[in-house]
Formats: structure tokens, sequence, C-alpha cells
């Protein structure tokens, strides 16, 4: 119970980290300086401000110098980190895979974050979790370095021949998102994750579209669905191979 409060009170803490790097990286900015602060009134936030979901509850949604409503994503971002990095020991057991599941986490709350806000996925983010992974590749060997190979090699031509023969219909930083997901997961997992991300990106264009929010023929964040995808291929993707085969093939 100790242990999953402090993930809780750390995914948390993180999760407002998160926030900045998202939305300060695509824009060349610090994510030290300038301190947080109103984008309204420009005031400097403090402690009591930033205390991740409750300081949001607590205001009720506003800036208290200000008045102004804050946009109910920080807090989200804040409360699906926590939840995710408590689902993932529950998924895991305890083990030192977890730093790769909590790393593979934090990258993906980011890029969300920056697709949602800017429809970029900066390389700069893919580059810094890329050298991580591999770092923890060395120290974890939670998977073959050939099963490696050939998830970072499949991840990446997969998307890019789709790219290719759709003519843009799907952007360069989703397919070195793809590349690096494939570098963690195995090519298994990575199409399993692809099919996925293609699915739910479908019907979520076509909700979309039916709620006046994405135009036909016009880009959307695709990131989110990739996310949600990797979420789902890391977490349960074993189970999902499993069924697949046995419904299928047997």
């Amino acid at each position: 119970m100790l242990t999953n409060s402090f993930v809780i009170i750390l995914a948390l803490l993180l999760g407002s980290f998160y926030n900045v790097v998202g939305l300060r990286v695509p824009k060349g900015m610090s994510i030290v300086t300038p301190r947080s602060h109103c984008t309204n009134c420009k005031q400097t936030l403090t402690g009591i401000d930033l205390i991740p979901v409750l300081s949001y509850v607590w205001q009720r949604g506003k800036c208290r110098y200000c008045g102004v409503k804050v946009s109910p994503i920080y807090p989200f971002f804040e409360l699906l980190t926590a939840i995710l990095f408590v689902l993932a020991p529950l998924q895991l057991g305890w083990s030192y895979e977890l730093i790769v599941a909590w790393t593979f986490i934090s990258m993906l709350i980011i890029i969300v974050i920056t697709d949602i806000h800017y429809m970029l996925i900066p390389n700069k983010i893919l580059l810094f979790f890329f050298i991580l992974f591999i770092a923890e590749a060395v120290l974890i060997p939670y998977s073959s370095w050939t099963g490696h190979f050939v998830g970072v090699v499949v991840g990446f031509l997969v998307p890019f021949l789709v790219a290719l023969l759709s003519k843009g219909g799907m952007g360069g930083g989703d397919v070195k998102l793809f590349a690096v997901i494939g570098f963690v997961i195995g090519w298994e997992l990575f199409l399993l994750t692809f099919f996925l991300a293609s699915f739910i990106g479908t019907v979520g264009a076509l909700v979309g579209m039916k709620l006046g929010k994405v135009e036909k023929g016009k880009p959307f964040p695709f990131g989110p669905f990739i996310a949600i995808a990797a979420w789902i291929a890391y977490f349960y993707g074993e189970h999902l191979l499993d069924l697949y085969i046995s419904f299928f093939l047997l």
C-alpha cells in the first residue's frame, strides 16, 4: 500500500513535469525557465498552485490570480500518468522491467501532449528516449538484441512504406515514433500496435468528423491513437496474440 502510494505521488509529479516538457520542447523553450506561470495574466505560480490534480480541484479549474479557466488537459495527463504507472506493476510484477515500462509510458504521455497541442512529434524527444531505451536494454536485458534490431527495422519500414504509398497520409514523426516503439516491444507486438492504431485512429477520425472536430482530407493528431495502441499492446499484447492464434489458426 505504501509502495503504491509512493508510485502515485511520483507519477502525479512526473505527469505535471511531462505537461511542461510537452508544451515547451516543440517551441524550443527551456523546461527549467521561465517558471510556470498563468498563460493569461503571466503571474508566476507558487507551490500551492502546482500540486498535481488537487490544485485544479481546489481552485475549481481557474487561475486564482485572474480567474481565467485553466485547461483540464493538465490534470488529465497528471492523473493518466498516475493510473498507468500503477497499472504497470499490476501487469508486470515488481521487476526491473518496470523501469522500461515506466519509461515507455513517459515517452508516450509526452508525445500525446505535443501532438495534441502542435500536431508535432519532436525528434529531440524521440532521440532522447531512443538512447534511454538502448541504455536500458543494456542494463535490463528484457529482450534479445535481435528482437530489438528486427523490431526497430520493421517498426520503421512498415509505416514508412504506408506513408510513401499514401503520399503523406502519415507524418514523419509518426513513422519515427513507430520505430522507437518497435525497438521496445519487438516486431510482433509492433504489428499489433500498428493494426490497433490504424483501427482506433479510423474510428476516432470518423467520430471526429461526425462531431465536426475533424475535417475530411485535413491532417489530425495520430500520436494519441498510436499511444493508446502501444499501451494496449505492451500490457495485453501477448494475451491478444494468443487469443488470435487460438481462434483463427487452431
